[in-house]
């Protein structure tokens, strides 16, 4: 049993399988909210999908289950819970096999994990051809800007698949105006980074720092406070913004990592005879792995809202659109709740209404 739980369960069944899982889940900005352990299997899948997310907005802090306020299953906690969860089934494994057996299998959850995510982001760039050690830099500069403009996650990585090889060095200015359309507003970015906990509450934890590290770490890992700490400075930092100043910051974050990204695209074509293919072949896979649609929250409360006055068109409507997420013909279709000014059509691939922002999946 033992030989078998070593080279059958945890090592391939388990820890590699639940990596590339939840790099998949990182690449399309899925959370699934409820990561508890006994919603695990050992099949390298999960269950209960109660309240699962697709991030509109990306932060790595987002959070899809209202139950969890200390962020505890959030998108970027995700790869570190399966970890943990992945030690739990170790333990109590023992003494069938032992811990300290099952704990070098689990040393491969990391590498697994980041082989993995790394392949996908690539794919979903387009950089098929080559890999190269600055490619892992310049995913985390995407995010970083990403994050620091409010960008939709899904309709960003669909955008670029519009970048060409060519015009090395020059913006593609249609591309970068549809993705700048596709940023927060500065009202918006503040109202997300607004302190969640009270400045009282924040002070206290700070001197409870200084006087009691012990009992400081058991609460931090419930509120944790470096992340709160996070949020305050954000959020002074864009009160202090105007609105023009604002947008001009956006856009030379965007021409910024744009310039970089058309370089490293110029690598894909080195000593190609036909590159107008490779553009072509580089364009198919991209929208093959980049989705046009998700699941997002308000399409299905719209789909929700209609079913509970007995109408089931917009149901069969989502669900014909999501059979084929990665179709530029079936996104074009939207939704819309009759009667309400608030809910005008909104097509399914478009940057999420207004409205949106406080819906709460419990």
């Amino acid at each position: 049993l033992t030989q078998f739980l070593r080279d059958h369960i945890l090592d391939f069944y388990v820890v590699q399988r639940t990596a590339r899982l939840v790099a998949l889940w990182q690449c399309m900005g899925f959370c699934h909210g409820v990561l508890n352990t006994d919603n695990m299997s050992i099949l390298g899948l999960t269950i209960d999908y109660g309240p699962y997310g697709f991030m509109d907005r990306f932060d790595p802090d987002f959070i899809c289950n209202a139950s969890d306020t200390g962020g505890r299953y959030s998108y970027r906690a995700q790869p570190s819970v399966c970890r943990w969860n992945l030690l739990k089934l170790a333990e109590a494994l023992v003494p069938d096999l032992p811990l300290e057996v099952s704990r070098a299998v689990l040393e491969e959850f990391d590498a697994e994990f980041d082989g993995c995510y790394l392949i996908i982001m690539g794919t979903k760039l387009g950089l098929l051809r080559h890999q190269v050690p600055e490619d892992k830099t310049l995913v985390t500069e995407l995010l970083e800007t990403m994050h620091n403009s409010g960008v939709d996650f899904t309709n960003t990585f669909r955008l670029l698949c519009g970048i060409s090889h060519s015009c090395l060095g020059d913006t593609d200015e249609d591309v970068l105006q549809k993705i700048l359309n596709q940023c927060a507003s500065l009202e918006e970015l503040k109202v997300a980074h607004w302190p969640r906990m009270e400045p009282r509450e924040l002070s206290m934890m700070l001197t409870l720092a200084q006087a009691n590290p012990v009992l400081f770490q058991f609460l931090n890992s419930r509120k944790p406070v470096m992340q709160e700490l996070e949020r305050v400075e954000r959020y002074r930092e864009l009160s202090q913004q105007s609105e023009s100043d604002y947008l001009d910051k956006q856009r030379a974050l965007w021409v910024k990592w744009l310039d970089k990204y058309r370089n490293r695209l110029s690598m894909e074509v080195e000593g190609a005879t036909d590159i107008e293919a490779l553009a072509t072949e580089r364009m198919n896979i991209m929208k093959s792995s980049n989705p046009r649609v998700v699941l997002r929250n308000y399409i299905a409360q719209n789909a929700i809202d209609a079913a509970e006055r007995g109408d089931y068109s917009e149901v069969n409507r989502v669900l014909r659109v999501l059979e084929q997420p990665f179709s530029d013909e079936m996104a074009s279709e939207g939704t819309a709740e009759e009667g309400s000014p608030s809910r005008a059509f909104v097509s399914y691939d478009s940057k999420p209404p207004s409205w949106a922002v406080e819906l709460c999946v419990t």
